[in-house]
Parts: structure tokens; sequence; C-alpha cells
């Protein structure tokens, strides 16, 4: 009733998770992971021992095979469990049971680990695999764009109910205290990778630190747009004089703070830029 994808990005070291399953809030269930230590979906009749455990022995120096043999052979029915493991050197490993219900099978290759049960057909499992392999961007991207490749290939026979991704990156967590950079879950949804895609939308919007290449410089124009907008949301109150001066700074820190904007501002009133998508958002939800 599950189907999910483990990966690793080589480039960043980042480790995730993208599951899916007519099951409720399987993102509780299914989908463990360390910065340092490796990636875990455990499902079909799921020993969640499997995620905790299978970490320690991945950050103590087993391989992702090593891992999985050791927890498949302490467990007292294995028959049942399928289980995918990726480590932080992208050695991998799945596992399906005998006694999982059909369909029900694994591919494992170099940073990933793709397997699913009670599926349609084994074509979910290959498109998981291959969708992972060739997509490009972020690690979180090529995960859901798996899951959904996976989904529109016949994915779990019995429907579609919840979602969940989980990726992990060290001190990549809100403020750098955890490893968390997105753990997003949908519970109960009739589309639950349509609505998983939309939280990551949102997660980019709120938490994604901008670059270079996102930032307009505040001239005139843009700093009487501003005036303008801010104005409508009612954080400014003065002329329209086209200088980002101190009340149009702090209108735009106020308006900011009010729409979880922190992450992608400057928080300098001497800074003359403005990232594009603050400027976007702002042109959308401001009436």
């Amino acid at each position: 009733m599950t189907f999910s994808i483990v990966g690793r990005d080589p480039a960043t070291g980042d480790l995730g998770i993208a599951v899916q399953s007519k099951f409720l809030a399987v993102g509780a269930v299914v989908p463990w992971a360390r910065a340092g230590a490796g990636a875990i979906a455990t499902q079909s009749w799921a020993n969640t021992a499997y995620g905790p455990d299978g970490l320690n022995l991945l950050a103590n120096g087993a391989s992702a095979e090593e891992a999985l043999a050791r927890l498949t052979s302490a467990d007292a029915d294995p028959s049942q469990r399928q289980v995918g493991i990726v480590d932080t050197q992208g050695r991998s490993a799945t596992y399906t049971g005998p006694g999982c219900y059909p369909w029900a099978g694994g591919i494992a290759g170099p940073n990933f680990a793709a397997q699913g049960n009670i599926l349609v057909g084994a074509e979910t499992v290959a498109a998981l695999a291959e969708t992972f392999q060739s997509a490009t961007g972020p690690l979180w991207h090529r995960l859901v764009a798996a899951l959904a490749a996976g989904q529109r290939a016949g994915g779990d026979s019995r429907g579609q109910q919840s979602a969940a991704l989980l990726v992990v990156r060290a001190k990549g967590g809100y403020g750098g205290f955890n490893d968390r950079l997105l753990d997003l879950r949908v519970d109960d949804h009739p589309q639950p990778i349509a609505e998983l895609a939309r939280l990551v939308d949102l997660f980019e919007l709120y938490f994604l630190k901008p670059t270079s290449d996102d930032y307009l410089p505040i001239d005139a124009a843009l700093a009487t747009e501003l005036q303008q907008l801010l104005t409508r949301s009612g954080d400014y109150s003065g002329p329209l004089t086209g200088a980002y001066d101190a009340a149009t700074y702090a209108a735009l820190e106020r308006y900011g703070a009010r729409e979880n904007l922190e992450e992608r501002l400057l928080h300098d009133p001497n800074d003359l830029r403005l990232d594009r998508i603050v400027l976007t958002f702002m042109r959308q939800h401001i009436r």
C-alpha cells in the first residue's frame, strides 16, 4: 500500500525520502534520516525500529547492505517487511520480504533505493527509479518528481491518501539547530502528491535563502511601487517619494515579519536590493 524513493544528492550530501500511501499519516511511519548517517524507508507492516536502529548502524560505519542484513536478521518476522536504505557514500539497498502483498519489489542503484508494495505493477517502481536518476535540481525536487512519476505509472492499487517528504542536511534545520531541512507531511488528502508539491513551493518561498541572481536593485520606480504596495497593505502611510528611506524600509520589515518572509529580506536599510520573489509575492497578495 506504499511506494517510496530514498535518495542522496552527491553534490550536496543531502539525504531524503519521499513516500505516498493509501494509509493515514504515512510520514509518521516510513521516513527516517539523519545527516552523517543515511536515509531509510521502512514500510509494509513496517517495523519502525528499523529507522532509529538502522541509522545508528549507518552512523557507526555500516554500509547500506550491512545495515539491511543486520536489521532483517534481528527481526523475528521479516517476511512482510519492505525497506530501502541509502548511506552517506551513496551505497544503497532495498529489501522486499516474500510475504509482502503483490505487486511488491524494489530497485536500488547509486544514490537511490526505490520500493513499493500493493502496487498496480512493477511500472511504478521503475518510474520512481528512472525519474530520480534523470531529474535535475535540488534533492527535494527530484524526490517529489519521482513520486509523481510513480503515481502516473499506476501507484498504489488501493489509491492515494497521504504523502511525506523528509530531507536532512547538517545544520540544515530552522536556525541551524538540527538537520531537518524539509519535513513536510500531507496526512489525509485526495491528491497528496500534488499537495506535497504545493508545500514544497511554500518551503522555497519562506525558507530558501535567495541567491545573488534573485535580487533586484531598488531604484526610484521600484521604491515607488513598494510604497504603493505597502500603503495598500497598511504598513506605510507616508508620501510616494520614490526613495527607499527609513520609513519605507521599516514598512517592508513590518510586512515581511507578518507574512513570514524574514528569510528573504536583507534586514539592512543601506542595502538597496529586493528579492524578486518577495516582490512577486507582494504583487499577488496585496490588493
